[in-house]
């Protein structure tokens, strides 16, 4: 929740324009030295400066300028927002509290393994470690290695699943494709036939087989001739 002053001095310039509060009750509100609000309120800071109306704005509530018009020492609240806006995410690396710093070798083994193709900044940001811990137990050189055990990050509160899933789809669209295998089938044209010519292979060898009887048959005939014409 935003719980920030939008515009500090442009809002000092109208609470000095338009109210009766003290220089250092608008200097508390708008986080300003008491010094320049007097600055504003003399034309020396205010040069160029349009003021802005934190009651239409929804920040400041008109009850809560009217106390503090009535006591000097009341100093204002900001008003609840209507809207509740997200606190925006700082960058680096993820805060890991002390009673789970000790979880983190098992986390990081269990990525490792189980994630291979995350790299060492997506592993770094998930569980908040350094890159140079996550090569020590990569290649098992970590001085806790014997009593590591992989476990799952998320069991561990060390980051959330949807965190851990957007991770490993990032590293999933990073690696490189691999070759599809190849099973188209063979064409119709290729396999149609096969029986038939099969049958007409056999049909050559019965083919062929018969005419190699028919040619002993005729050698010995000839054969037969031969002797009988000897024997006269």
């Amino acid at each position: 929740m935003a719980t920030q002053l939008l515009m500090p001095k442009a809002t000092a310039v109208w609470l000095v324009d338009n109210t009766a509060l003290s220089f250092d009750q608008i200097a508390a509100f708008c986080k300003l030295h008491p010094l320049e609000v007097k600055a504003i309120a003399d034309g020396d800071a205010s040069q160029g400066i349009k003021g802005l109306d934190p009651i239409n704005t929804g920040q400041l509530s008109r009850e809560e300028i009217a106390k503090g018009e009535k006591d000097i020492n009341h100093r204002l609240k900001l008003s609840e927002p209507k809207v509740r806006v997200p606190e925006a995410k700082r960058k680096g690396p993820r805060y890991t509290p002390l009673s789970k710093r000790q979880d983190r070798p098992n986390a990081i083994l269990w990525m490792v393994r189980n994630h291979p193709e995350l790299k060492d900044a997506q592993i770094s940001r998930l569980v908040g470690t350094t890159k140079a811990t996550i090569e020590q137990i990569r290649n098992r050189t970590h001085w806790n290695s014997a009593n590591l055990q992989p476990m799952d990050p998320v069991t561990l509160g060390l980051c959330t699943q949807i965190d851990l899933d957007i991770e490993v789809d990032r590293a999933a669209r990073n690696r490189p494709a691999t070759p599809a295998i190849d099973e188209t089938l063979i064409p119709a044209s290729a396999t149609e036939n096969i029986d038939y010519q099969s049958e007409l292979s056999k049909d050559d060898e019965e083919l062929d087989a018969e005419k190699v009887f028919a040619k002993l048959s005729s050698l010995k005939s000839n054969h037969a001739d031969e002797e009988e014409e000897d024997n006269f």
